[in-house]
C-alpha cells in the first residue's frame, strides 16, 4: 500500500479520512457562511512541545493555513503552517497538534505579512514542508 502523498495546503484530520471538510468541526456558521469553529487563539503544540497560539487561520479548500504567533519562543516571530501539518485538534483543550518538531518549525521560511499570500512564498513554504515531510514522515 502506497503512503498518502503529503499535500501541504489541505487539512489531514484522520477523523475525516477521505473528506475535504474543514477540521474545525460543524458547530457554528460565521458571517461569511463558513461552517466550523474559529481556531484563532487555540494553542499550538509541536511533537516536542508548545510553540505558540494561532493568530490567523484560513479554511480555503486546497490552500488552508495557520499563522502562529510564537511569542518569546522565537523572539516574537510568526510562522506560517500549512494545514497539512495539522495532526489533530482538541476542541476541549483549545489546542492544535502539528506533526513537526519545534526545530523544523523554527527553521521554516521567514513569515512576512506583506507577501505570505503570494504564490512564490506559498510555493517556498509548501516545498519546505513537503521536503520536510518526505525526509521525516510522521
Amino acid at each position: 500500500m502506497q503512503p498518502t502523498p503529503f499535500t501541504p495546503w489541505t487539512w489531514r484530520d484522520p477523523a475525516l479520512a477521505g473528506s475535504t471538510t474543514d477540521p474545525a468541526g460543524v458547530e457554528s456558521v460565521d458571517e461569511t457562511g463558513r461552517v466550523g469553529v474559529d481556531l484563532v487563539g487555540f494553542k499550538v503544540e509541536a511533537t516536542d512541545g508548545h510553540i505558540g497560539s494561532i493568530d490567523q487561520a484560513s479554511y480555503d479548500v486546497g490552500s488552508a493555513y495557520l499563522v502562529v504567533d510564537t511569542g518569546p519562543w522565537i523572539f516574537g516571530r510568526k510562522v506560517l503552517l500549512p494545514a497539512g501539518t495539522v495532526q489533530t485538534i482538541d476542541h476541549d483543550e483549545r489546542k492544535v497538534y502539528v506533526d513537526r518538531t519545534k526545530e523544523q518549525i523554527k527553521s521554516s521560511p521567514e513569515y512576512d505579512k506583506e507577501t505570505f499570500e503570494t504564490p512564490e512564498y506559498r510555493d517556498q513554504v509548501g516545498d519546505y514542508y513537503t521536503g520536510n515531510y518526505r525526509d521525516f514522515p510522521r
